[in-house]
């Protein structure tokens, strides 16, 4: 499963990156003073005409307005009338003549300033996907996951980018990375004319779930044969001492305040679920120079191989972080849209106990649980590799979440991979061939000298 981001079941998660495709400025953009006619004063002016939006509060950041925002979204863009809620963004206004980049996590609002922004010396807007900590509907409405999918975020930040595109001018690029990513992608696919182009970083793409033959060989090749013989043999191990280190994974829990009942159930199967994900999260965050680490799993004494694991990958999945106000929303997306890797774990058959874990209802509340649906994502792979204009991927060759990918189009789109980089792959991890044709394409995108 993976916590992209976290650990292996969080899928495309908490990193930075991304930039979408172009259309004509929308209507309530059309009439407006020039851009150099709007300065830094009226900024603040003008946000708040826009119905439904308020600042929260302004600080400075790097000599700029950083605007701290709500804005009120509906609960289902398909029946408005059934209630709203309030989304959180951020604007980081530098001049309204300057390409502006919209940023998403993918979860919970992101502070920092992305890699693209400071490229294209751009504003940036960043912005809270729907469900996730303080953007989720009050109520009743709160517990309604149905209204948590792919169409209904992209609908959200459509209305928030024509919104803000009446004061912000300049070219604006989507951007994310992991699922901040995916969502980039899925907002295009659904709005092409809110942006000028899409940047995605380490986007995974599980067009066909029933299909994991991509992450299969993965891991079957990833590093060398030295490496993942070790590696496996450690995981294997792990499960070998099940009686010897389940202890040990109890007392840790203890004393953190862990709780398994409302998701996994017992100390035993969050246990058993937190090895099935190692392997993963050795790549996702760890390198080829990580493999010298790796114990030798026969001769390690009980704490090394322990020791070593909890540093290495051991990532624990616990009733506390797993709730709705958690990573919880991420897995209800992942139950019923985005999918999962179902990986076989040949060398693990004979030493595992509840061989149908490794999928996200696992590790929900029963509440949150939900049935698998692909049509949505297939539609959105088939949009990508045909229609899509002006979108970039960029993929790490050693992060298993790069292992199904995006295909682009021939529009003026572009695919690129960081040679042994893992889930943190950037522009400036390419080959410098690869690296100076990435920037120069953004900034022709961007309309940047």
């Amino acid at each position: 499963m993976r916590n992209k981001g976290i650990s292996a079941l969080v899928c495309a998660g908490f990193m930075a990156g991304a930039a979408v495709l172009g259309g004509a400025v929308p209507a309530a953009a059309q009439g407006d003073a020039s851009p150099a006619a709007a300065g830094k004063a009226d900024i603040r002016e003008r946000l708040e005409k826009i119905p439904g939006m308020k600042v929260v509060s302004v600080a400075d950041r790097e000599g700029h307005p950083f605007y701290t925002l709500t804005y009120t979204q509906p609960v289902d863009h398909g029946n408005p009338r059934a209630g709203t809620f309030t989304q959180r963004a951020t604007l980081w206004h530098k001049a309204t003549d300057k390409p502006t980049v919209l940023y998403t996590g993918g979860y919970t609002l992101a502070s920092n300033t992305t890699a693209l922004t400071k490229l294209i010396d751009a504003n940036q807007v960043s912005v809270e996907h729907r469900y996730f900590e303080q953007s989720r509907p009050s109520g009743a409405a709160g517990s309604d996951w149905s209204k948590l999918t792919v169409q209904q975020e992209a609908a959200d930040e459509h209305r928030l980018t024509q919104a803000l595109r009446g004061i912000e001018k300049g070219k604006w690029l989507g951007t994310g990375a992991s699922k901040g990513g995916m969502t980039a992608t899925y907002h295009e696919r659904f709005y092409p004319d809110d942006l000028d182009a899409v940047v995605a970083f380490v986007a995974p793409n599980d067009a066909d779930n029933r299909d994991d033959s991509g992450y299969e060989h993965f891991f079957r090749t990833v590093g060398t044969a030295e490496c993942r013989t070790a590696l496996n043999a450690v995981q294997r191990e792990m499960l070998v001492r099940r009686d010897a280190l389940l202890p040990k994974f109890e007392a840790d829990a203890k004393a953190a305040g862990d709780t398994f009942e409302e998701t996994l159930g017992t100390t035993d199967r969050a246990y058993e679920f937190a090895v099935l994900d190692q392997v993963w999260n050795f790549w996702q965050s760890g390198t080829v120079d990580n493999c010298p680490t790796v114990p030798d799993a026969k001769k390690a004494t009980d704490d090394e191989l322990y020791d070593w694991s909890k540093k290495h990958g051991f990532s624990v999945y616990q009733d506390e972080t797993l709730g709705t106000n958690g990573t919880g929303p991420y897995y209800r997306q992942a139950a019923t849209q985005l999918g999962w890797a179902d990986l076989k774990f040949k060398h693990l058959r004979d030493v595992r106990r509840y061989p149908d874990i490794y999928q996200p209802n696992s590790v929900l509340p029963e509440s949150m649980r939900g049935t698998y649906n692909n049509r949505t994502i297939a539609d959105v792979d088939r949009w990508v590799k045909t229609r899509g204009q002006r979108m970039m991927f960029i993929y790490g060759e050693n992060d298993p979440w790069s292992a199904e990918k995006f295909t682009p189009s021939h529009r003026d789109s572009y695919r690129y991979e960081a040679p042994a980089s893992n889930h943190g792959a950037t522009i400036a991890k390419l080959p410098a061939t690869d690296q100076a044709e990435a920037i120069a394409t953004i900034k022709r995108w961007a309309d940047v000298k």
